[in-house]
């Protein structure tokens, strides 16, 4: 669930209008709307007074983790061990396939961040794509949607480790929003 959506339950579940809960937190009734409606969000003076008046914590609020468990699968790798054999895209793809032999499945993902309102507006005044760029370069790894009868994993790969995170949603379209994060499936491997 999106801070917005959060921000606008709460707010109902203390029988508050939007011009009720703008008068406690001295800010515009605008401003609860564009926060509700996720074009907006608080800062962290009014993340603290609207913890503390709808008795929730902040990581309560900002925790949008409902799309992936919380519990995280971690292990060191050595990237030099691995080698690309025959139709696989990378060295990271050889990882994934000896990582989980069994899947059903395993998907290529491509992932961007999901940019926010202002940050639209700043890519488009800076350079198409300059913010994307510069979060792909700072977060090199590949991942991938690890496929069972049961569940799905989401699996990152890079040059140091493993990382895989059982989905709570199911990821059945070829693209997903997770977190801040679009994925989207390109091949399967």
């Amino acid at each position: 669930m999106s801070l917005g959506k959060k921000i606008k339950d709460c707010r109902k579940k203390a029988g508050l209008s939007q011009e009720q809960l703008a008068e406690k937190l001295c800010v515009s009734r605008q401003a609860v709307t564009k926060w509700e409606s996720d074009r907006g969000t608080p800062d962290v003076e009014n993340l603290k007074s609207l913890s503390k008046l709808f008795g929730v914590s902040i990581d309560s609020l900002l925790d949008n983790g409902s799309e992936v468990s919380s519990s995280i699968i971690k292990e060191s790798i050595d990237i030099l061990q691995y080698q690309r054999p025959g139709k696989l895209r990378s060295v990271y793809d050889s990882v994934v396939k000896e990582k989980y032999p069994d899947a059903d499945v395993i998907f290529a993902l491509i992932r961007s961040k999901n940019l926010s309102a202002v940050e639209k507006v700043i890519d488009f005044i800076v350079g198409s794509g300059v913010l994307q760029t510069a979060d792909a370069m700072g977060k090199l790894a590949g991942w991938y949607l690890v496929e069972y009868p049961n569940k799905q994993l989401l699996v990152k790969v890079t040059n140091e480790f493993i990382e895989s995170r059982e989905l709570n949603c199911h990821f059945t379209e070829k693209k997903r929003v997770i977190g801040n994060s679009i994925f989207k499936k390109i091949c399967e491997i």
